[in-house]
């Protein structure tokens, strides 16, 4: 079991939050509930509401967590708490008026899931201030795991491995995807999730949808079937996707299209190290199963980054030059999509090394068949 973070670590990351604002040439930052103001507080607001709540970092500055009166006591019991100046406001006062004393005229970055009605009022409040998004400004500034995170990108991973080898032994032919999909649910829950985000089960012509969402379509013998799953453990984000077919009886074509998508994965994976850039990954991914002849069957980025939330930069996709940095964490997951007939993808999260990588997952990238 991870150890809690403290609330040192939270200090430690919004001083380093702050520092990176400076060093991109921002007046601060403002970090709205969600993903970003667990990961500098662990504060999560029991219920996000239309009331405005802003974690304020300003390089050299005590950070300040604005928040709602009625939920200051919630507040003041996350572990981050004690890093922070609380400053609340209670209904039928201007939140807005609140936080703009404690804004210098400059351009700030802002959380992405922030309300456009709480940025606007800031706007409004203090009109010398500006707003860019926190992906578009400081995409780095979740990216880089620590130990600790680490550990538990690991455990996810490990976790959903283990609910994949159950998943194997159930029953496929003869019953629905979304009974099929509950299963998955359940052992990744039976296995320490907390929170299950998605449980993708494309059976037969389904699997040609890389998002597809279990239906009531009954599971053949002959089928081909991707399973991609994942969500939360311990706070961080599990994802994997392997692909199984139905009956030992396995078309020669599924056999080819699996193994081209388990060799760019594959060659992928070895491009991994630090210092080349995102886009690299994704493009050796693609170089592969382009020269298999199925280009055009690959319709999306080849990975995603992963920790306090399943789908976060940085990612690897055409035209992201961010150079790969030790602790960076992400998917590899290629794919191959025929429409109308199946699909094929493996995904692996991976973190980046000293010198190159190492997987969060070790099943096996084999075709596996089931009944």
């Amino acid at each position: 079991m991870p150890q809690p973070f403290t609330t040192q670590d939270f200090a430690a990351r919004m001083t380093r939050a702050a520092d990176a604002a400076a060093a991109a040439g921002l007046a601060g930052l403002l970090v709205a509930p969600g993903p970003d103001l667990a990961y500098f507080t662990g504060y999560q607001p029991t219920a996000i509401t239309e009331r405005l709540t802003t974690l304020l970092l300003t390089p050299g500055r005590e950070p300040v967590l604005v928040v709602p009166k009625l939920e200051r006591p919630d507040a003041e019991r996350a572990t981050g708490a004690g890093a922070v100046r609380l400053s609340d406001w209670s209904d039928g006062e201007d939140p807005y008026a609140t936080v703009a004393p404690l804004l210098e005229d400059g351009r700030y970055g802002i959380s992405d899931n922030a309300w456009a009605m709480h940025l606007l009022g800031l706007q409004g409040a203090r009109p010398g201030t500006g707003y860019t998004s926190l992906t578009r400004s400081l995409p780095m500034l979740r990216a880089v795991k620590d130990a600790d995170e680490l550990t538990r990108l690991a455990a996810a991973g490990a976790a959903a491995d283990a609910a994949y080898g159950e998943i194997l032994t159930v029953r496929f032919a003869g019953r629905t995807e979304r009974e099929v999909a509950a299963d998955l649910a359940a052992l990744l829950l039976e296995h320490g999730h907390s929170q299950v985000d998605f449980t993708v089960v494309g059976s037969g012509p389904n699997g040609a949808d890389p998002h597809h969402e279990a239906d009531d379509r009954v599971i053949r013998q002959g089928d081909t079937v991707v399973l991609d799953f994942g969500g939360l453990k311990d706070g961080y984000g599990s994802d994997t996707t392997r692909t199984v077919h139905v009956g030992d009886d396995v078309p020669e074509e599924v056999r080819r299209v699996h193994d081209v998508v388990r060799q760019a994965q594959q060659a992928a994976f070895e491009a991994v190290r630090p210092g080349i850039a995102c886009q690299e990954v994704d493009r050796v991914a693609r170089a592969v199963i382009t020269e298999a002849g199925y280009g055009e069957y690959f319709i999306h980025r080849v990975g995603h980054g992963i920790g306090l939330t399943t789908h976060e930069p940085p990612y690897m996709v055409e035209g992201e030059e961010q150079p790969l940095v030790p602790g960076m964490c992400f998917s590899i997951e290629p794919g191959i999509y025929l429409p109308g007939r199946f699909g094929v993808r493996i995904e692996d999260i991976v973190t980046v090394t000293g010198d190159g990588g190492r997987r969060f997952n070790s099943t096996p990238h084999e075709l596996a068949v089931v009944h």
